[in-house]
């Protein structure tokens, strides 16, 4: 399975949308409540580049089944080393590498532009993602508790930050 790290372009919204809508109707792994339009997707992903921070799809015989980010982890000047990323693959073609692909073009993309260290904000009954991001050298830095509130319950939010 010969999969393909590429840049965004708008003809993968649909794609991605569809990743993203399918994780806040059936997991924690995103705390929205509501579903995003197209709309709401498209202009997400324009700003995060509009910025000069990457958006990145894996793509496996011209379909787009993962895709990553990352963009500034506060707003403050002094945060400007720091990113937050993200990274999600259809749950079609989990466990295929496809997360491993993505994560570590994020990393190389966030060397190259002077990153100093990249956050990850994992929901703690998330266990996949965590053991995931140890894999790259990631370290748990903290919990949040309570965090969030989704499917009648209380989350926990976990830290965990890579230094370059």
């Amino acid at each position: 399975m010969a999969i393909n790290i590429r840049p965004y372009k708008t003809d993968d919204t649909q794609a991605i949308l569809d990743i993203v809508n399918h994780n806040i109707l059936h997991s924690t792994s995103l705390y929205d409540y509501n579903i995003r339009s197209y709309e709401q997707q498209k202009t997400i992903l324009e700003e995060k580049i509009n910025k000069k921070f990457p958006v990145i799809v894996a793509e496996l015989d011209g379909i787009v089944v993962g895709f990553g980010m990352y963009s500034e982890f506060r707003f403050r000047e002094a945060y400007q080393f720091t990113v937050e990323h993200s990274v999600y693959v259809s749950e079609d073609f989990h466990g295929n590498g496809v997360g491993k692909q993505l994560l570590q073009e994020l990393i190389n993309l966030a060397r190259k532009q002077k990153i100093h260290t990249m956050i990850g904000v994992i929901d703690s009954e998330n266990q996949c993602s965590v053991v995931f991001h140890e894999k790259f050298g990631f370290k748990t830095v903290g919990i949040i508790k309570e965090s969030g509130y989704k499917f009648d319950r209380w989350l926990d939010s976990v830290l965990m930050q890579l230094l370059f």
